[in-house]
């Protein structure tokens, strides 16, 4: 196999080349993209779902639908420690100095710009390496009193004004939204709620781990009417032979069906280790048809690459401390297990491993999907764990 045409692409937030699975969240997406535009009351999404099962990848894909719609589109990630005015402010300035530049700006957009100036206030804003200026007046009044909530809402409404007036729907995409906090994440649906209820054409899409649905819950009761929650998983059998016989077909090659069946099996249908399997596999190849024994081979590869960057770097961001519950949580078994057992396993109270278990969960390590149990947030991390406990001392 030529590597130079190799079709699959594992990597962070990298769209593969063949979509498999996802079609009805793309709908969900486009409909609510629509609606807005036109003014009208629409649910946005909030897509859940494990590291890998392609999140970042979705608000890519809705990103650039809502710019084939004439949206202005910008995305931001959050990360841990992040602070919600932090990551807004730049994305706020971009879309209304866009506004600015376009044809016959109208005075609301200059409106929002003041509005963003007052709720800069004299903090400083980093982007990309630079300092975030906005020159001008404030409009005294709006964003400016200090409390989060009113202020966000202040900068949204603005915001979204503009975009009504200069006739240019607006769309905001916001990765890792768990990392917010809980005052923080109300204030960000509260402004969206106030959004709703005028029928701007400003619309928000966020991702996030599993326990963003219940996070945001917490933070705003009404959260649920404004967001659909799609939860993303591994991909059935058939969309992932389909993730990974098409782009081989497509480049005129073939893998066989035990291939298949092999990476399927070993990946779980997880759609960034497809792409890992797929790649590897391409390159081992020396026909014009992936085989079985190919697909075999690919899986010790994949294992060890993944072994030594995908887990390895997640990994080595915890204590001792933390990777024996880990490593505990792992030899219980594969999927959510109970808090109390993982304390048992150790020898400890469960109640003495709360915060070893609350920093692991703010280290996007673990979740709790259900009341009392815990699991990773990794796809196959329970596996990594077992290796690394039964590999020998370095």
């Amino acid at each position: 196999m030529d590597k130079n045409i190799n079709p699959f692409s594992p990597g962070a937030g990298v769209s593969p080349p063949e979509l498999a699975g996802r079609s009805e969240v793309l709908e969900s997406a486009e409909t609510a993209l629509e609606r807005t535009k036109r003014g009208r009351h629409a649910k946005s999404l909030m897509i859940l779902g494990l590291r890998g099962v392609g999140k970042t990848v979705l608000l890519n894909q809705i990103k650039e639908r809502a710019v084939s719609l004439d949206y202005l589109a910008e995305m931001q990630e959050a990360h841990d420690g992040s602070e919600l005015k932090q990551l807004l402010i730049p994305v706020l300035r971009r879309l209304l100095l866009r506004l600015d530049r376009m044809q016959n700006t109208v005075e609301t957009v200059k409106k929002g710009i003041r509005v963003l100036r007052s709720f800069i206030g004299n903090i400083t804003i980093a982007a990309g390496g630079a300092e975030v200026t906005l020159g001008g007046d404030s409009e005294a009044g709006y964003a400016d009193s200090g409390n989060l909530e009113d202020d966000l809402r202040d900068v949204l409404i603005a915001t979204g004004e503009a975009a009504r007036d200069a006739g240019k729907p607006v769309a905001i995409l916001i990765d890792e939204l768990q990392y917010l906090s809980k005052d923080e994440l109300g204030a960000l649906i509260r402004g969206m709620h106030a959004i709703n209820q005028a029928g701007l054409p400003l619309i928000l899409f966020g991702a996030g781990l599993p326990q963003l649905a219940g996070q945001a819950g917490d933070a705003k009761s009404y959260a649920e009417r404004l967001f659909e929650f799609p939860r993303l998983g591994a991909l059935l059998e058939v969309d992932a032979w389909k993730a990974i016989r098409d782009p081989v077909e497509d480049e005129g090659a073939a893998i066989s069906e035990e291939a298949l069946r092999e990476i399927y099996n070993k990946t779980h249908g997880y759609p960034y280790f497809l792409q890992e399997w797929g790649y590897t596999a391409w390159n081992i190849a020396e026909g014009k048809t992936i085989t079985e024994q190919d697909a075999r081979t690919a899986t010790a590869e994949s294992i060890r690459k993944l072994d030594e960057s995908f887990f390895r770097v997640r990994f080595d961001r915890t204590t001792p401390a933390e990777r024996d519950y880990m490593r505990c949580l792992a030899e219980l078994g594969e999927g959510p297990q109970r808090s109390a057992d993982v304390a048992t396993a150790l020898g400890r109270a469960a109640t003495s491993l709360g915060p070893v278990r609350d920093s692991l969960i703010k280290k996007g390590m673990i979740y709790s999907p259900e009341y009392a149990h815990i699991a990773f947030t990794v796809p196959l991390f329970d596996e990594f764990m077992r290796r690394v406990t039964a590999a020998p001392p370095q």
